[in-house]
């Protein structure tokens, strides 16, 4: 399916939209104590953002791990993107995995909290990139 220039630019925006809106959930799962399903949000709003960006360089793939290598590839090892953004990715993906499937896991509030403000930075450097391109 092709779709126009002005629909990919619309379902960009919506990409960045879904991250925004998962941050903003992670934030209330936080603050209600929801630790699991916050990391869940947290590891989305950083994969939407992954996803805006896929769409503004015309890359498709509907699977997690092709994305993430895409990203590393296309964006960390030439030094387009900083090496910490790549981090981030793998550590959201890291703790969702561990989150949404590992049993009787209890998270360090520490390391969630700076995740959270990891993934608000990734948003950032993500929004950054695609308006500027």
């Amino acid at each position: 399916m092709t779709i126009s220039e002005q629909e990919r630019e619309a379902l960009i925006q919506y990409r960045l939209e879904q991250a925004q809106n998962s941050a903003n959930d992670a934030e209330l799962l936080m603050k209600n104590e929801k630790i699991p399903a916050a990391i869940n949000r947290i590891y989305y709003a950083v994969f939407y953002c992954v996803l805006a960006l896929a769409l503004k360089e015309g890359y498709k793939t509907s699977k997690h791990m092709q994305l993430i290598g895409w990203f590393n590839k296309t964006f960390i090892a030439t030094g387009k993107i900083e090496n910490d953004y790549g981090r981030i990715l793998r550590d959201c993906y890291e703790y969702r995995k561990s989150a949404d499937y590992d049993t009787f896991v209890n998270f360090n509030r520490t390391d969630i909290n700076l995740l959270y403000d990891e993934m608000k930075s990734f948003i950032a450097e993500i929004e950054r990139y695609i308006s500027e391109k």
